[in-house]
């Protein structure tokens, strides 16, 4: 179990005032390399999050073709803007989460 892990199921048994348990040096500092780990990870995916989200608008600016294509009388980029970005998020968001179980298990 990891210190994080520890520190959680810590929490949720002590009633009353909480304070933070002390780990041992070993474990605060897998803990905090576990937490920058994460944290860059975190970021990563911030980012893509970004590019997918900003990418968006810049790729009707690219294509002002979208807005007149029409496919069931509805305009393309609106077709992209509604449905496009949500396959994109939940592949995102498991591959973030893959990446945190990883980072969490070593």
């Amino acid at each position: 179990m990891s210190p994080q892990t520890r520190l959680a199921h810590a929490r949720r048994r002590q009633r009353g005032r909480w304070r933070l348990p002390r780990l041992e040096a070993a474990d605060a500092e897998r803990a905090l390399r576990n937490y920058r780990r994460q944290r860059r990870r975190a970021v990563a995916a911030l980012l893509l999050l970004f590019a997918i989200l900003a990418g968006l608008p810049a790729l009707f600016a690219l294509w002002p073709a979208l807005d007149h294509t029409r496919l069931g009388g509805v305009p393309v980029s609106w077709l992209i803007l509604a449905v496009g970005p949500y396959p994109l998020l939940i592949v995102l968001g498991h591959w973030h989460l893959r990446r945190a179980e990883r980072a969490e298990r070593r």
